[in-house]
């Protein structure tokens, strides 16, 4: 017997992030979200202030045999003028039945709530945080901070109705996979942007809280025109960059002035799913926390998480140039794999400064959507 049951206690809550742990059990390229990280993320993260959302769990009997989130974000509604929902957390075992139960109660959710339009996911509250269903390149672990998923998954969701919404790549650079010839065409376009009193430098730790306020506003209007964008306010800013200021690398972070003036950005940060991978259920206690503080200094890859260029200043090569400052200091570091991503699949200007260093599209992830 199936029932959907509302995520209300901490038991529940614990239920529902530890599922996909026993899901993919056995699978080597599965990786255990941090335990903590999901918690907060689920309950006392700023989107809470202003939106909601609610989680189920799906059983069969006594057992849990999937999960899901509805979401309604109003900060992404007031700024498109729409009533759309969204799901996340999506995980399930390979049954239709199942899949069905868990996306129409979401489904029903946000109706609940007033959605008119669209349902879209899974996007675990907006395009600032993981998205994305895996739909090619199952033959390796996700990065850090992207999601992983089995390949059955696009046919439950597909079987329900969803249809694509876009598709969103993610590119990968192994060791010296680009010959020399892209690096010196940034060199000669960097100069060139000197010429415009453009010039990248690495971004300021020693002065981060000031960095970060520049960056907030630069991040915010080089993503404007992202589908699922949400500007992030002050506190939701701070709130991601407290968590990776414990993880960057100075060497992998850039930036781009004019006069004085931020007006772009790219950074990139280690690739901690090298660690997270062999931490049990995603707890740091009693051994986790150990492998990851000892274990950074063995991390052989970075994702290149963030990179935008505000409006005025696009089709300058300026992104080309961010780019490859942060694949020179990897390969400076002899680590053997970048992944850049995800980009929106028609962000031609940014895919194709990713194809002039020779970056190979290697996964691709798919947002869905189905009128409520």
């Amino acid at each position: 017997m199936k029932n959907i049951v509302a995520v209300n206690t901490k038991k529940q809550l614990a239920t529902f992030i530890d599922f996909p742990h026993d899901l993919y059990k056995g699978d080597p390229n599965y990786v255990p979200e941090l335990f903590i990280a999901q918690k907060d993320l689920l309950t006392t993260h700023p989107f809470h202030k202003h939106s909601s959302l609610q989680c189920f769990l799906l059983y069969d009997g006594e057992k849990v045999i999937g999960r899901i989130a509805a979401i309604l974000n109003n900060n992404y509604n007031k700024l498109n003028n729409v009533k759309d929902g969204f799901f996340g957390f999506f995980d399930c075992i390979d049954d239709q039945e199942a899949a069905n139960l868990l996306l129409e109660t979401a489904d029903q959710w946000v109706k609940d709530k007033g959605v008119t339009g669209k349902i879209l996911g899974p996007v675990n509250f907006s395009t600032n945080e993981s998205c994305g269903l895996l739909i090619e390149g199952f033959d390796s672990p996700p990065v850090v901070m992207m999601p992983y998923n089995a390949p059955y998954y696009a046919t439950l969701l597909e079987q329900w109705g969803f249809q694509k919404n876009v598709d969103l790549i993610a590119w990968k650079f192994n060791g010296d996979n680009y010959d020399d010839r892209s690096v010196k065409l940034m060199d000669k376009l960097e100069e060139r942007l000197k010429r415009s009193n453009v010039t990248i430098r690495k971004i300021n730790m020693k002065n981060f809280k000031q960095e970060a306020a520049n960056l907030r506003e630069v991040y915010n209007k080089a993503w404007d025109k992202n589908l699922g964008f949400v500007p992030l306010n002050d506190e939701e800013f701070d709130y991601q960059a407290k968590d990776l200021k414990l993880v960057l690398d100075a060497d992998f972070c850039f930036v781009a002035e004019q006069d004085g003036k931020l007006v772009g950005f790219g950074a990139a940060i280690p690739d901690m799913n090298q660690i997270q991978i062999k931490i049990k259920k995603g707890r740091l206690l009693p051994t986790g926390i150990f492998k990851l503080l000892f274990g950074k200094k063995n991390v052989t890859g970075i994702r290149i998480l963030l990179l935008g260029v505000v409006d005025g200043y696009r089709k300058m090569g300026i992104e080309a140039c961010l780019y490859g400052n942060i694949i020179k200091s990897y390969r400076a570091k002899n680590f053997k794999y970048a992944e850049a991503g995800w980009t929106l699949e028609h962000n031609d200007l940014v895919n194709n400064a990713i194809k002039a260093i020779k970056g190979d599209p290697y996964k691709k992830y798919r947002i869905y959507e189905k009128a409520v």
